[in-house]
């Protein structure tokens, strides 16, 4: 299989859209340039525009605006990758393809917040700290189930699932940083290609030949 063709895509889950308040859109597009650090309320405001008493107004300081940013992230993604397993049906390898593609589309599609809310942790203070990370375990921790599903099902072979876990979505996250729309690649090559690279990781002992190529990626 050559990088232009394409293993069964399922239907998207993800919006095409995140629901940031505009203002944290704004100051999404800051941080992603300057960093969290390097950005000031004035700026965001200018990019809003808005002025400074406007921002203060909808949000009490910057790092709730990052705060917000963060867990509109996480929130639609575990519940996209929550529908996306549930809506593949029973069958363990269906449904670790279709978790790895809306994992490769959140990176791909929301690339900014995807970055920012990864290398901007260390910006977030106390519980704020704590939730994101946990929502973090928490998508991993449903990449670990369905390698543990596969393993059961002995279509995976690997000794390792939390590993496999944790390889496939830093190689995801990774999308965030190279990918673009004008690039060489669809995003539905894309995912071919890393449902390749994942079902290699979890020891998948279906070979990619094996794989339907007549699918596209659609929404639902």
């Amino acid at each position: 299989m050559d990088k232009d063709e394409v293993v069964t895509i399922h239907p998207r889950m993800l919006p095409l859209q995140l629901p940031l308040h505009p203002i944290a859109q704004a100051a999404l597009s800051c941080f992603a340039v300057s960093g969290y650090h390097g950005t000031s309320i004035r700026k965001i405001a200018q990019t809003a525009g808005l002025s400074v008493p406007g921002i203060y107004h909808h949000f009490g300081s910057k790092h709730e605006i990052l705060v917000e940013i963060c867990n509109v992230a996480m929130h639609e993604l575990i519940d996209a990758s929550q529908r996306a397993v549930d809506h593949a049906g029973p069958d363990p390898l269906d449904r670790y393809d279709a978790l790895v593609e809306c994992l490769v589309q959140f990176h791909a599609d929301f690339a900014a917040v995807a970055f920012v809310s990864f290398t901007e942790i260390r910006a977030l203070n106390g519980d704020a700290r704590d939730h994101h990370i946990a929502q973090r375990r928490r998508e991993q921790d449903l990449v670990r189930r369905v390698v543990d599903e596969g393993i059961a099902a002995g279509v995976f072979t690997t000794r390792d699932p939390g590993d496999v876990a944790r390889a496939v979505v830093s190689i995801c996250l990774g999308i965030s940083r190279w990918y673009r729309q004008d690039g060489p690649l669809s995003l539905d090559q894309v995912c071919a290609i890393h449902v390749r690279i994942a079902r290699a990781t979890a020891g998948c002992i279906q070979a990619p030949e094996e794989l339907p190529t007549d699918r596209r990626c659609v929404s639902v």
